[in-house]
This record gives structure tokens, sequence and C-alpha cells, in this order.
């Protein structure tokens, strides 16, 4: 039988992937909770939903002014996160994965920053806007939907995209989730019109693999001109230059976006996180973008 530490090194996708922080805390209590609900069958779509709820109650607590309020939104999203990676754990573990839990796992994360940003409107409504006589009003919801919608997906999606690339060219297709729009259209396409959860979600996971492969052209170019020559050569040098890369993944998903949103709430300063959002955040998005469109071009003139 596995020990702990050999499950907990199993549910790692790679070195060059993992943030510190998850490593050495957030899959450790992970994995012990999956261990734990494993064995009364709990099925990890029933932890997947609980962490929304747990999600919504955090930013319930983050509308609130006062610090305890805001300390219970910090234990609730801590406790989201953890069913976060437990529930992924326990699919891997159990090999219960379903259509409903793909569904349910890209949706959860949405749930709760959705419910965040909303907390920061409402907080800041009556408030005034920092260095003036005017209250924030409807420019609260402007300013929290711009940087949600505008500047927070984009970086949330291509994070997740790099990752599944650099998997990919480390592990190879079973160690990956790279997926591309015409495979996922045409999955939707072969759907039969009575299967509509089927339908709905690769409808949806379609169009979000449309929108990583449009903000990415110069990999579009290179990938299908690397898999029609897959010199090993490029495949090394391509792992180099992506994996210092890592770390900006790592930083525009979950953990950084987390200790700003505790940080600015237990100081009672909720506008510095969405300032966060266009600012340094924006500018690592920037960074990686750029980087990683000048890697692949640089190595399809090797091809």
């Amino acid at each position: 039988m596995a020990t702990f530490k050999e499950l907990l090194k199993a549910s790692f996708k790679s070195e060059d992937t993992e943030e510190w922080l998850d490593v050495h805390f957030t899959r450790p209590i992970g994995l012990a909770f999956a261990l734990l609900w494993n064995k009364f069958n709990i099925h990890p779509n029933v932890i997947t939903i609980l962490s929304i709820f747990l999600g919504v109650g955090a930013g319930w607590m983050f509308h609130y002014t006062d610090l305890l309020h805001n300390i219970y939104g910090v234990i609730l999203l801590m406790l989201a996160n953890f069913c976060d990676s437990t529930d992924g754990q326990m699919a891997r573990m159990t090999g219960k994965k379903t259509l409903i839990g793909r569904m349910l796992d890209g949706f959860a994360g949405d749930v709760w920053f959705f419910c965040i940003y909303l907390a920061i409107v409402v907080r800041l409504w009556n408030q005034n806007i920092p260095g003036t006589d005017w209250q924030w009003g409807i420019w609260a919801f402007v300013y929290c939907a711009f940087i949600g919608f505008i500047i927070h997906s984009p970086q949330s999606t291509l994070s997740d995209y790099y990752r599944q690339i650099h998997l990919f060219f480390l592990l190879g297709k079973d160690g990956s989730e790279l997926d591309n729009y015409k495979q996922q259209r045409a999955i939707y396409e072969g759907l039969p019109k009575s299967d509509i959860l089927g339908r709905v979600f690769y409808y949806n996971y379609a169009n979000y693999c449309k929108k990583q492969e449009s903000l990415t052209p110069n990999f579009q170019k290179f990938f299908p001109k690397w898999k029609a020559n897959p010199s090993e050569a490029v495949r090394q040098e391509f792992l180099e230059g992506s994996r210092p890369l890592m770390k900006y993944t790592n930083m525009l998903t979950f953990n950084c976006r987390a200790i700003t949103i505790y940080v600015t709430c237990l100081l009672d300063c909720p506008w510095v996180y969405p300032l966060m959002e266009i600012t340094v955040f924006q500018w690592m998005y920037m960074h990686m973008r750029s980087t990683h469109e000048d890697l692949c071009q640089r190595l399809m003139a090797k091809l």
C-alpha cells in the first residue's frame, strides 16, 4: 500500500507546473481530505458542489467591512480551495471522472470570483473613491466588471492553456489536457440533440478552446509544424523557454489572487485588489504572452 508521501507525489502533474504553496500546503491538506472522504464513499462531484457553496459564502463575507466577517471570508475561501484540490485528487484516485465533474470543476472557480467581485462592488458602493468626495456608486460595478471580464478572464484562460501546452511537451498527450477547438466542436456536433448536458458542455468548452487559440497565433502556427516533424531538439528548447513562464501561470491562477484579496479586504481597501489585477497581474500576463509567442516564432524558423 502506498504511503501518504507517495500518494502526494503521484498527485503532482509535474515539478515544473506545481506552485510552492500548493506543494507544501494545499495539496497535502486536499489529499488528507480526499483519503478521509473516500472512506465514506463520497463522490468527488459532491466535494466540488461543496466548494461552490463555500466560495459563495466567502464572497458574502467579503462584502462586510468589519474584521471578523472578513476573517470568516478568508477561512471559507481557503476551504473552497482545499475542496477544489480534493475533488481532483479523489477523481484520480477512484477513477470517478464524469462529464458533470468536468463542468462543475470549471464552473466552481468562476462562481467564487464572480461572488467576490460582486462583494467588492457592494462594499464600495456607498464609500468614497480614494482621494475624492465622490461615492463609488455605479462606478464600482463598472470598475469590477471591466477588471473581471476584460482583465482577469484572459489572464486565467491563457495561464491554463500555457500550463497544458507545457505538460504536453513534457509528458505527452496522456499527461496533458491540451485540447483544440475543431476537436471539441466535432464532439459537440456529433452528440444527439437529446444529450442536452453533453451539448452544453462541449459547446462552451469548444468556445473556451477557441478563445485560447485566438490569444496564441504564433503557437497555432508552430504546433502543427512541430507535430508533423517532432524534433526532439526543438522539444527540449521549447521546454527550456517555457519552463520560466510556469511561475507566471501559477501566479495568475488562484494563490496570488487569493492572497491579494485576503490582504486588501482585511485592511479594508478592497479597491486595491482590482487595481493589482490591471497593473501587476496584467504586466505578468503581457510578459508571459509576448515571451511565449516570441519563443514559438523563433522555434518555427528552426522547423
